[in-house]
């Protein structure tokens, strides 16, 4: 079920049709029955597996740095009838435990990366539903601005995962339908219990859709409204454009190197050393220079190679429950980067760049394995790079008097988490939890930014876990590594997302945090996946059989 590559492009999208027409763009799913990632099942109905989400996300990616014209996109079925049955349920009966949680955790990624679209770079997505809408289908319009659904007497909305399969609607459409639509409870609570869905009226008296449309004007109708989209979209920077060269990593075995990452996987003691090199020259800092360096400017480059590297490292490293985090590099380097990005983050191309840094952090933040960050000599942890040690579940720094790590102004609002808190704002909120002493531990902070801190301030300031003279360091770590390597996987999963996300919610975090973790555990449960569990049993002529016991 897995690919040997998370990489694609326009030229061989299979499932994807895209057409674009100035500030508009259709983007029509037509699964090819006959392609599935891998053979076993055939993709009827629009339905979709890890292949068709890959190019969905590459199409969001490709979309805010090849084409900033667009401002609207109208996400649609090019089969007639046909909008997504959703999720391929006969690759997820087939397939491995760890492979369907990953699967719904990237796929829920890509839905939160169109609403970062929105959010941040003024591209509207409406959903033309013009046929059956079910379950992960209903999900991806969920994750749209807008859901126009056709009126026609048979096309229907639905979340039917509890009642058919004995699971939940895996990409966040429970709470997607109460938090972000606003359905009320008893609403959502029928909703989801019925296997035939809601249509028509109904779906737009309860806030399932946005719009009911007539099938003999759908298509004028569509496209009228991509358009008032496109000009109500307010002026968000962006552009110039630029094309996103492939990374070509080299692999060699458990090791995979980029340009400026690398990737190394022990299975045997179940750890992994991830490294992340800083800039090797001068890197481009006016905007001309910066556009004809395209992809291969650094901030970019690097942090595409390290989101490439983390989906490896879920889908490819299983076994591995610790990776030490490091970086490598001139941190005066990198801190001359991090003035390029902070006097240009209003300019369009470089604000994308920020903003895909913070969805890489993000992704690594929702990353299940443990990340020990190591500060030594070698390092250059700083603005962009010093999220990574922020991130990571332990910091470790050697205490030789020539290690320095350092805060810039990027690290106090540019790379939010997933509920909008800073990664260093969650570090400093120990103690008594007084919102005054966290801001007043913050302005001590922002007065030190740009200063090379030793391991004894940066200790101080709360940024480091473990400070450990340079005689003792490398036993420290290695025991600590150790240590983690040996516990409980499930139990680890379960205590890091408790403790990464402290302090308020916001819709990521519930599903990630709460739809995950049930699902998780669902998954594995009998009802679902068990000899006689709804989900392996799904199309054959015995039905499911439930153990009765509620737990």
């Amino acid at each position: 079920m897995v690919p040997e590559s998370f990489e694609t492009h326009p030229s061989r999208y299979r499932h994807w049709r895209a057409t674009f027409d100035g500030a508009w763009c259709r983007l029509a799913l037509d699964a090819r029955e006959g392609e599935p990632l891998v053979p076993g099942y055939a993709l009827k109905l629009n339905s979709y597996d890890l292949g068709v989400d890959l190019e969905l996300a590459d199409f969001v990616q490709r979309l805010r740095f090849c084409h900033p014209e667009v401002k609207a996109v109208i996400v649609t079925g090019a089969k007639e009838r046909v909008f997504s049955a959703g999720a391929n349920i006969r690759m997820l009966a087939g397939s491995s435990h760890p492979f369907k949680v990953n699967f719904c955790k990237f796929t829920n990624e890509t839905r939160l990366a169109m609403e970062d679209a929105s959010r941040h770079s003024g591209v509207k997505f409406l959903a033309a539903v013009n046929g059956t809408c079910a379950g992960g289908g209903y999900e991806l319009a969920l994750a749209c601005d807008e859901i126009a659904l056709v009126d026609d007497g048979q096309s229907a909305v639905s979340l039917p995962e509890v009642p058919l399969l004995g699971v939940l609607p895996g990409t966040g459409g429970l709470t997607r339908v109460v938090d972000k639509r606003r359905v009320r409870r008893d609403r959502a609570d029928m909703f989801a219990t019925l296997v035939e869905g809601i249509k028509g009226k109904r779906a737009l008296e309860w806030g399932l859709v946005d719009r009911l449309v007539p099938k003999s004007r759908f298509e004028q109708a569509i496209f009228e409204r991509a358009q008032e989209l496109a000009a109500r979209t307010d002026e968000t920077p962006r552009g110039p454009a630029i094309e996103l060269e492939p990374l070509d990593p080299r692999i060699d075995g458990d090791r995979i190197a980029y340009s400026h990452v690398e990737l190394a996987m022990d299975r045997v003691r179940r750890r992994a050393d991830l490294v992340v090199s800083g800039p090797a020259g001068e890197e481009a800092a006016a905007l001309a220079d910066i556009v004809a360096a395209g992809s291969c400017w650094w901030p970019l480059r690097a942090f595409r190679e390290l989101d490439d590297a983390l989906l490896r490292l879920r889908f490819h490293g299983e076994e591995v429950n610790v990776v030490t985090l490091r970086t490598r590099g001139d941190i005066e380097k990198l801190l001359a980067v991090d003035r390029t990005l902070e006097e240009l983050r209003q300019v369009g191309l470089v604000r994308e760049v920020l903003l895909h840094i913070a969805r890489t952090l993000r992704r690594l933040d929702l990353t299940a394995r443990s990340f020990f960050a190591v500060v030594d000599r070698e390092s250059c942890f700083a603005g962009p790079l010093l999220e990574l040690a922020l991130a990571a579940d332990r910091t470790y720094m050697v205490d030789d008097g020539a290690t320095r790590m350092a805060l810039t102004p990027l690290n106090f609002g540019a790379f939010p988490m997933s509920h909008g808190l800073t990664r260093l704002a969650q570090r400093l909120a120990d103690g008594d939890g007084d919102p005054a002493r966290l801001a007043d531990r913050e302005d001590r902070l922002r007065a030190r930014r740009g200063e090379l801190l030793g391991a004894a301030a940066a200790d101080q300031a709360g940024l480091v876990t473990v400070r450990a003279d340079d005689i003792d360091f490398d036993d420290e770590l290695r025991v600590a590594v150790e240590e983690r390597a040996s516990l409980s996987p499930d139990a680890l999963t379960g205590m890091e997302a408790s403790l990464r996300f402290a302090g308020t919610e916001s819709l990521a975090t519930k599903i990630f945090g709460r739809l995950s973790a049930w699902q998780n555990w669902i998954f594995t449960r009998p009802n679902a996946t068990g000899p006689t569990g709804a989900l392996t049993r799904y199309g054959a002529p015995e039905q499911a059989q439930f153990d009765p016991r509620r737990t």
